[in-house]
């Protein structure tokens, strides 16, 4: 088999849209509902861990606000994350959530060796959106043939749902593909839909196990800003490029 297709999980791997982007979203939305709850640094790190917007408001209503009560907690989560959404499309509009080193370089490589380009996420359609458009360009939407995102699937990372999904619609075997992720959850996901996955840590993400990776980098890197290899084989290469992606799919095909 050839390698044929890229898929890009988002939140943290494409841009540090968590720390910068979500989070502050999330706080925004608590403020303007008149909650005094805060998400730190810290804090955030840990909610992490609980996949997809409103579960991870309901897993901190029940670990640090348990004296809280409302009669319909599911409609009052809804409320807060669609405002939450609402801010972070606000936030990305304003065009101060870079890219991570490499990513826009390595996309429009990918695309223009003819490599499919697909993203595999549990963030929402206009999230996704959002990021592109504000960073990419809107034209760049057609670049991807398949974008799995939000509730097209019933279980989130680190369930694989999501990789499936993407993969039928592309009609490819896993072994035809590279996944990109930043996360334990993400990592877990992609593998078990048997995808070779290379993985670029971030603050949040950088202490967690990625044992199954076929490399673990600080980021995709430049030419002129090499990448660092924490976990995985050296490499003459400093910086990810089709080059590198097809010395690793040989190697771990």
């Amino acid at each position: 088999m050839a390698l044929k297709a890229l898929i890009f999980d988002v939140d943290g791997t494409l841009a540090n849209t968590e720390r910068d982007a979500h989070r502050v979203a999330f706080n925004l939305a608590f403020e303007q509902f008149g909650f005094d709850w805060h998400w730190s640094d810290k804090l955030y790190h840990e909610l992490l861990n609980v996949t997809g917007g409103q579960q991870r408001i309901k897993h901190y209503l029940k670990q640090y606000q348990a004296e809280f009560s409302v009669e319909n907690l599911d409609n009052l989560v809804a409320q807060i994350h669609a405002l939450k959404t609402k801010n972070y499309l606000q936030l990305m509009s304003q065009g101060n959530i870079p890219l991570r080193p490499g990513v826009k370089r390595l996309i429009l490589e990918a695309k223009a060796s003819g490599i499919v380009l697909a993203i595999a996420t549990t963030t929402t359609p206009d999230n996704v959106k959002a990021l592109i458009v504000n960073t990419l360009g809107e034209q760049a939407l057609d670049w991807f043939s398949v974008i799995g995102a939000g509730n097209v699937v019933e279980k989130l990372k680190p369930a694989a749902d999501i990789y499936h999904y993407v993969l039928n619609k592309l009609n490819l075997d896993p072994s035809e593909c590279i996944a990109f992720e930043d996360s334990y959850n993400g990592i877990v996901s992609s593998t078990d839909a048997k995808i070779l996955t290379l993985i670029t840590v971030n603050e949040y993400t950088k202490a967690q196990s990625f044992e199954d990776a076929m490399v673990v980098l600080n980021n995709l890197g430049e030419p002129d800003q090499p990448f660092e290899i924490i976990q995985g084989k050296p490499t003459t290469h400093t910086f990810v490029n089709m080059a590198y992606l097809q010395e690793l799919y040989e190697i771990h095909s």
